[in-house]
């Protein structure tokens, strides 16, 4: 398992409404490449959408599937590729100044069971760092204050714990 957090100077709102919007992913995630933002443009349950990683030297076409959706609080996307199926969750939690998001990702698959999968496994926790300090350097508008579209009732609401 591959477990990653950061803590973000801005608000929830402001965080989780940028982080579902693919449209604006090139803006500050360097990891993903070429996202196509599916039928809505944002990230919800049941949707899927594609993008580019490349891990070593080649880059590889990648769509998961948005399993589930908790507005303001988790996001859970699976996909299955050269035999490996993954299982990316992201936890938000914060306030209106602050956000701490968890990422976590399990791998499984008869090629997780090779020794070289550690490099793998390696490379993405590399991989998932960096997306998550992109995140975190994404100049979000008016940090003072979460004045958005993105932020409900249900979002400031306390999260459960994880």
């Amino acid at each position: 398992m591959i477990e990653e957090t950061v803590t973000i100077n801005a608000g929830i709102g402001k965080v989780w409404g940028i982080f579902i919007d693919l449209s604006c992913w090139h803006e500050w995630n360097t990891v993903l490449t070429v996202v196509s933002s599916g039928e809505t443009g944002k990230i919800t349950e049941g949707t899927s959408f594609t993008f580019l990683i490349r891990p070593f030297v080649f880059e590889v076409l990648l769509e998961p599937l948005a399993e589930e959706v908790a507005p303001g609080r988790k996001i859970v996307l699976s996909g299955r590729r050269f035999g490996v199926r993954a299982r990316h969750e992201f936890f938000f939690d914060g306030n209106e100044a602050e956000t701490t998001v968890i990422s976590r990702e399990t791998f499984t698959g008869i090629p997780c069971l090779f020794p070289t999968w550690i490099f793998v496994e390696d490379k993405m926790k590399k991989l998932t760092g960096d997306m998550l300090r992109d995140l975190k350097r994404h100049p979000f508008p008016d940090q003072a204050g979460d004045h958005d579209p993105y932020l409900h009732a249900s979002i400031m609401a306390p999260a459960p714990p994880l």
